[in-house]
């Protein structure tokens, strides 16, 4: 009995240090990083740590035996199972994934802004003529900059300009060296520098997806700088936390793209991000989030439909600036104007309606997430009704209508 509780122990023990070995080379790579060791340092060093402490897991796990000729059998089985774990994880850790998207070409009318917040970010402009009316910025969500540029292009008129851009971090705008100064609170900031550049007492928003989120930030931070503001498929103010990988619609999608070269990236954004960008560049996170969204593309839209091919070098990437924090509070009440606008098969929840002021709901039939791409006819009908200051859409209920096919 005394043997079998002692043989029980060690394995306990032995499955206990397996366990924590990862952790310890994970704990390594990150201190040696906060020490500013480059890239191949730290990561050997994590590696032979997590190595060591791993073999030692096996040899605790298996008693020795008593025979000489055993422990040599038990020798080389534990430093065969050692060597095949130790270069699976090498391999995954020390390699860098094929498939880096080259620099996105620029577009047509592409222009850049100089911003005295230190951003540089490239916009399309489309012009209406004697500008005399708010300017449209399009928040777009990390879209297709000519794409969006050509759509909501359509809205130019009546004395208002359309300006589409790229947010910080993404597509054709500049990439930061240091991914500390991606976040919502930057991406506010610009869009205050952006209102000043153009001259415009105020802004008319449309903020699509996760441009919602940013509409929204700016309106509770700078009410009196917003005429009018569409809420288009919006995401929800305070995202669900995810642990590893990209923000993704699905919770099967929210470990998609990840292994042990994304965990240290993750594990080295907490603690030295310039580190994290060394060991694994924009170009790498790009091609990674690409990837996540190729995965995506069909919960865009409502079952059936096929959904369309991004041009190539289309430009909405931008891996680190998406890992970035984005939960907003809330804006309270400011008398602005507000449309949400919602597909009948948007993978966002109705429930995330709640999160925004109150305003006009236009519900749109055979939509997805893109809604402006599945039904651009009705969509383009309501918000010109609403940039005309027409009352449109009607007050958005607690449930979702009949025939909805999104979540609650």
């Amino acid at each position: 009995m005394r043997r079998l509780l002692r043989v029980a122990g060690r394995l306990v023990c032995g499955l206990a240090v397996l366990l924590l070995s990862p952790v310890l080379g994970l704990a390594t790579l990150a201190g040696m990083a906060t020490v500013m060791a480059g890239p191949q340092v730290f990561s050997v060093t994590g590696l032979a740590v997590f190595a060591s402490v791993f073999y030692l897991g096996l040899l605790l796990c298996v008693p020795r035996p008593a025979h000489r000729w055993a422990r040599w059998v038990r020798a080389v089985a534990l430093l065969a199972v050692e060597a095949v774990v130790v270069w699976h994880v090498c391999a995954q850790v020390l390699t860098e994934p094929p498939g880096t998207p080259p620099p996105a070409a620029r577009v047509e009318g592409q222009r850049e802004w100089e911003l005295p917040t230190g951003s540089r970010l490239a916009y399309v402009r489309v012009a209406a003529g004697k500008a005399d009316a708010a300017p449209v910025v399009v928040l777009q969500g990390r879209g297709d900059l000519a794409g969006d540029a050509a759509f909501f292009g359509r809205l130019a008129g009546g004395g208002r300009e359309v300006y589409v851009y790229d947010a910080l971090g993404t597509g054709r705008s500049e990439h930061l060296l240091d991914p500390r100064g991606y976040g919502l609170p930057r991406d506010v900031s610009d869009l205050e520098a952006i209102r000043e550049e153009l001259g415009a007492e105020r802004l008319v928003l449309v903020g699509h997806g996760e441009g919602a989120r940013l509409a929204a930030a700016y309106l509770g931070a700078f009410p009196g700088r917003v005429e009018r503001v569409v809420f288009s498929s919006p995401a929800p103010l305070r995202p669900a936390p995810t642990v590893l990988g990209f923000p993704a619609p699905g919770e099967s999608l929210r470990m998609a793209d990840v292994d042990a070269r994304m965990l240290v990236t993750h594990a080295l954004l907490r603690v030295e991000p310039r580190a994290a960008l060394s060991f694994a560049g924009d170009g790498e996170l790009d091609a990674r989030l690409d990837r996540a969204r190729a995965l995506a593309a069909a919960s865009h839209h409502c079952p059936g439909v096929k959904p369309a091919a991004r041009p190539h070098g289309s430009g909405g990437s931008g891996g680190y600036a998406s890992l970035a924090p984005r939960d907003v509070e809330p804006p309270g009440a400011s008398g602005v104007p507000v449309l949400v606008v919602k597909g009948s098969c948007d993978f966002q929840p109705w429930s995330s309606i709640r999160d925004y002021p109150p305003g006009g709901l236009v519900y749109v039939e055979g939509a997805g997430h893109a809604v402006y791409a599945d039904r651009p006819g009705p969509y383009l009908k309501a918000l010109r009704s609403f940039l005309a200051g027409r009352r449109t859409g009607t007050p958005a209920g607690d449930r979702p209508p009949p025939g909805y096919l999104g979540p609650a």
